[in-house]
């Protein structure tokens, strides 16, 4: 690619287009100014810079168009990204702004956008209604993923376990998908959330052994981690060293996490062992992903030495098809804001991470993702799970769907067992379900109470009860119950149920 220079012509800052690139051919003006917020602390950060970068190369390589690429650290702050928004504008007078991640970065950059109508090419996972009523220039650059929460819940009803512990970041970007979607998707099949758990994005060791044990205190043993990876990692170690990462439980990560399986170190990946995850879908097969990654792992090893994986995964695809929205909806060269804005809306091509089309500055919700399973030093990728279909081993090949996961075949489960968890426990403790049982009974076939006066305790016995427990058996929990003799009416009796006298 031709080195970029700036015009020198006043002591002034140059305006687009006084911005050329040197050539034997000549002086050719470039095509415009884009700005990047990522955050450089963070693997996705890293992954998109690089994407980004490949793909301004593309763009010259290919189209014979110019880009000057600025980029910004947000740290993942909303003010740092606010600030970083207003210098790319007003200093280096980008066109476009691209890559806010989390939702609370979106809206700082939005109220600087805003004021220069500068198009915002979002990654955040961000409610539509919020973001129509208050994103005049968003373009959702990635698909929602809230329908990866259905994904979860069919996992869950494969398995026949009717509770789940829900531990989630304490962040908007996170709370906003998790509750209504997760919670719709669970009663639909008959489960229910015994917990949900906020913890904030930086809990420390304490407050993470405190809040897990509360939870291993009780009979839930299925847990749903929907956090970013860093407080995942922080999780799931606390976690193994409380032996909640041993037979009988169950933990189920979603995409933010699982899309970063790929470049976890080894010592966390020992903590995560049995761990199932929902991670977003897309091809890694072709010519077209084969060079990208192959380019991608040269230049991210050279570029960050110290990060000991260097594939690229979805995030990265993103960053990259969305320089190339902006680069074919700017193709006419210098334009007004309201113009780009209408150009990269009806942008349309086959990219690396699927298909871009948009529909009211949106693309379509993702409604495929793969499961995978933790085991060894990586993990293994079990099949997919499509919106209205269910799961599958192939997918986009005449694949066999099943409602239940059990298509997808064996799984290593927490413990390093095949044996499949029956998702509750004992709990420490618990509150039995008081039952009433009446001693006065006019025959011993259904119920009998026996009093043994040498142990002063009783014995009950008959059909009824028989029926009642065999049932309890067969429950998918725990369900601690105690029998109490009654010597009134069965009158009397219902109507002590309904006073709920006894209760504590």
């Amino acid at each position: 690619m031709a080195s970029l220079f700036p015009l020198q012509v006043t002591t002034a800052s140059p305006r687009p287009n006084e911005y050329f690139t040197k050539s034997r051919q000549g002086i050719n003006y470039v095509d415009g100014i884009l700005g990047a917020i990522v955050d450089c602390t963070s693997r996705v950060g890293k992954e998109e810079r690089i994407a980004m970068e490949m793909a301004i190369e593309d763009l010259y390589k290919k189209r014979n168009q110019r880009f000057i690429l600025h980029f910004k650290c947000s740290h993942n702050e909303p003010l740092h990204a606010a600030t970083a928004a207003r210098n790319l504008i007003k200093r280096k007078h980008a066109q476009a702004i691209l890559g806010p991640r989390t939702r609370e970065e979106l809206s700082a950059v939005n109220d600087v956008c805003k004021q220069s109508n500068v198009p915002i090419l979002s990654f955040a996972d961000s409610g539509s209604s919020w973001a129509t009523e208050n994103c005049p220039f968003l373009i959702q650059a990635s698909p929602r993923t809230y329908k990866q929460m259905k994904a979860v819940a069919a996992m869950i009803q494969s398995w026949g376990w009717r509770r789940v512990n829900v531990i989630y970041e304490d962040s908007g970007s996170f709370a906003n998908e998790i509750i209504p979607h997760l919670y719709e998707a669970l009663q639909e099949g008959d489960a229910k959330i015994s917990n949900l758990v906020p913890l904030p994005s930086f809990a420390n060791s304490s407050l993470l052994h405190e809040e897990l044990r509360k939870l291993k205190r009780e009979q839930c043993r299925v847990f749903v981690l929907h956090t970013s990876l860093s407080l995942a990692a922080r999780v799931f170690e606390k976690a193994k060293e409380m032996k909640m990462m041993d037979k009988d439980y169950v933990w189920i990560t979603t995409d933010s996490t699982t899309s970063l399986v790929h470049s976890v170190n080894p010592s966390l990946i020992s903590s995560m062992q049995g761990v199932l995850g929902v991670r977003s879908y897309f091809t890694d097969t072709g010519q077209d992903f084969s060079d990208f990654d192959t380019i991608f792992q040269d230049k991210f090893s050279r570029k960050y030495p110290v990060e000991k994986n260097h594939e690229p995964g979805i995030f990265a695809l993103q960053a990259y098809d969305a320089i190339w929205i902006v680069g074919l909806a700017m193709q006419e060269g210098n334009m007004k804001s309201n113009q780009i804005l209408e150009k990269i809306a009806a942008v349309e091509f086959n990219g690396l991470s699927g298909k871009i089309q948009f529909k009211e500055r949106k693309l379509a919700p993702a409604n495929q993702f793969q499961i995978i399973n933790i085991i060894g030093k990586s993990y293994r990728e079990l099949g997919f799970w499509s919106d209205g279909l269910g799961f599958s081993k192939l997918i986009n090949t005449a694949p066999r769907y099943n409602f239940s996961m059990q298509i997808l075949g064996g799984i290593f489960w927490p413990g390093a067992t095949s044996t499949v968890p029956r998702g509750w426990d004992f709990p420490i403790i618990s509150n039995p379900l008081r039952i009433g049982v009446p001693n006065g009974s006019l025959t011993d076939f259904f119920v009998k109470v026996e009093y043994h006066s040498s142990t002063s305790n009783y014995s009950f016995s008959g059909f009824s009860l028989r029926v009642f427990e065999e049932t309890v058996s067969s429950l998918k929990y725990f369900l601690p119950y105690q029998f109490i003799p009654y010597g009134g009416t069965y009158t009397d009796l219902v109507m002590q149920v309904q006073l709920k006298v006894g209760d504590s």
